[in-house]
């Protein structure tokens, strides 16, 4: 019998992955952009043949993907190497040449909306208002566009409009826990959640008709729900809660009189459906475990772009009776049986609060006895049971992995989350911390023994971590995280600036919290390997952040390794850099896995 070796970093992150969908209004057609060539290009479908041909060569993520009303072309938005100042273009529907639809150098161009008969596109932007951000009109057809949002005091994004397009949907950000949604028609701004002196958030919102608004909200509660606003009226409803669940997504099915919600509890997804005629709600059984996105085709048909643990992005059509698969993306060369589920654990941190985590064990015949202690991004998102390639190639490595939901997660509760805000440093650390002890209570590690590794808010908390508790690590891999508070305040986009008071902490008023919660403060305990990863093009933790640490390291004498690269931003955009990437980080924890199995 032929005996194979394991499978290499190239079959894990040859992993195709997607990034967004859209349906044309006939069916007949489905776009996706996806790295099927290595590099994110726009690929199409001709419904229901299954089987794809590339749309673009332009090899960018999109972000931002809309069809035209009558199904005669696209809306795509992409960046440039993941600088994320994105560009708009209008796109065949059989490919060919990209037409410019608004393309000002150096702005950020955000979610697009084409009006009823696609002769105007509705954007927002930061051109001629970085901070605030403005929304437009843009007619197609003569090129004119005029001013219809001006962000004063919040950044403000134009979030949709009522089917006669007389009442325009938007909502500002003041913060990742505080934002307001408003409707506007004429000069009248209606908010739309009662006035109150305590911050609160609106995720979503929806017309069904040119009065009647549904939107999700955490309003007096600490979970978000279904509520409906009237405008005629002027009255706020609360329509449906479920108990430690958070609302995510609204989309509405005008063929059917159908509200399609998606719901986060903890670290999975569930579907539901509000009939608005009898106001019957069931659950949808769905085929994953993390909801991307949802589409409902003007027949009603609902698709769904999801992914779990184990199985990576792929894009459902619900028949009405199952889900059928219209990709088919797996692990290239992998049995689906050697791929790692996790666990669902908590632990007490510090003050008794319970922790939701993550915990991917690696499997029997593959443990080599390490574990990777991964702090998520954010801080407010969380880590949940979506697939990481990454993640699957350390597990059959035999690198076991936790990953904790520390305060300020997301799916726990507005109050839950809150909780990192200003406190970047403290709460959240010592979460990890009691993460940490946990493994080590448990049997599942010792001290001094632990790989340290995160991304963006992870890498941050990776530095700290090693700054302040060295003693639990043998290695930390930094992948694009913050240094410095001060020169991270700084230096992030501009219309991120008016929230970082409350979301980071103010330079002037919070110096000291900052200098005591920056990683950079640390250096004399920094005194594990380490290895920094770096985008070039990163906006939000700029190539800055790991330059310092970096320099100032290696002006020590420390075991640090660099990799920069040139063409990235806050991620991975292109395939060979992310094989490249994690070809480094393996190479580099290899110096420091132990030479036997853990019995």
């Amino acid at each position: 019998m032929i005996t194979f070796p394991k499978p290499d970093v190239e079959q894990f992150l040859r992993t195709f992955s997607i990034t967004d969908f859209a349906v044309s209004p006939d069916e007949k057609h489905l776009v996706f952009s996806t790295n099927l060539s290595g590099k994110y290009n726009l690929w199409g479908m001709d419904l229901p043949n299954s089987f794809p041909y590339p749309l673009t060569f332009i090899d960018q993520s999109c972000q931002g993907l809309i069809y035209d009303k009558k199904s005669r072309f696209i809306i795509a938005g992409f960046d440039q190497d993941g600088n994320e100042n994105t560009q708009f273009y209008g796109v065949p529907l059989n490919g060919g040449t990209m037409k410019e639809i608004v393309n000002h150098e150096n702005t950020r161009n955000f979610m697009p909306k084409l009006s009823n008969d696609s002769k105007k596109l509705y954007y927002t932007t930061s051109r001629g208002n970085p901070s605030f951000l403005n929304s437009y009109c843009l007619d197609l057809e003569t090129g004119q566009e005029r001013l219809v949002l001006e962000g004063i005091d919040a950044a403000t994004y134009l979030f949709g409009f009522s089917p006669d397009e007389e009442t325009l949907l938007y909502y500002k950000h003041f913060a990742n826990t505080y934002t307001l949604l408003y409707a506007k028609k004429g000069n009248e701004d209606i908010l739309l959640t009662p006035p109150t002196e305590k911050q609160h958030t609106v995720n979503d919102g929806v017309f069904v008709s040119d009065s009647m608004i549904y939107l999700l909200t955490d309003y007096d509660s600490d979970f978000t729900y279904l509520a409906s606003y009237n405008l005629e009226t002027n009255k706020f409803c609360k329509v449906k809660e479920m108990e430690n669940e958070s609302f995510t997504a609204i989309t509405y099915s005008k063929e059917n009189q159908l509200l399609y919600i998606t719901s986060q509890k903890g670290v999975e997804d569930q579907l539901y459906e509000i009939n608005l005629q009898n106001e019957n709600w069931r659950n949808i059984p769905v085929p994953c475990s993390v909801i991307n996105k949802l589409e409902v085709a003007a027949s009603g048909t609902l698709y769904l772009f999801g992914m779990s643990a184990t199985k990576p992005h792929n894009i459902y059509k619900n028949t009405g009776d199952e889900w059928v698969s219209l990709t088919k993306y797996t692990v290239p060369g992998v049995d689906s049986n050697e791929l790692v589920e996790p666990d669902i654990i908590t632990y007490p941190s510090f003050d008794g609060r319970e922790i939701e985590s993550l915990f991917f064990r690696a499997k029997k015949e593959n443990d080599n006895g390490e574990v990777i202690f991964w702090p998520h991004g954010g801080p407010q998102a969380a880590e949940r049971k979506f697939f990481r390639a990454s993640f699957q190639f350390f597990l059959n490595n035999g690198y076991s992995i936790f990953a904790p939901n520390f305060r300020g997660s997301t799916g726990y509760g507005l109050e839950f989350m809150k909780m990192v805000e200003g406190d970047w440093g403290n709460g959240p650390r010592l979460d990890n911390v009691a993460g940490l002890d946990w493994l080590i209570d448990q049997g599942h590690a010792q001290k001094g023994n632990i790989l340290l590794m995160g991304g963006s808010f992870g890498g941050y908390m990776a530095l700290l971590l090693h700054g302040r508790h060295a003693d639990y690590f043998k290695a930390v891999v930094d992948i694009f995280g913050p240094s410095n508070l001060f020169s991270f305040i700084n230096s992030v986009p501009e219309d991120w600036k008016p929230v970082m008071d409350q979301w980071v902490g103010n330079p002037e008023k919070d110096k000291e919290k900052l200098i005591e919660y920056s990683p950079i403060t640390y250096l004399e305990s920094m005194i594990k390997p380490m290895l920094v990863i770096q985008g070039a093009n990163d906006p939000r933790v700029v190539k800055e952040e790991s330059d310092q640490i970096v320099q100032a390291l290696k002006d020590k004498g420390r075991d640090v390794d660099y990799m920069l690269l040139e063409n990235e931003g806050h991620g991975f955009s292109k395939k060979e850099n992310e094989i490249a990437v994690y070809q480094k980080i393996l190479s580099f924890l290899k110096r420091f896995t132990a030479v036997t199995k853990k019995v």
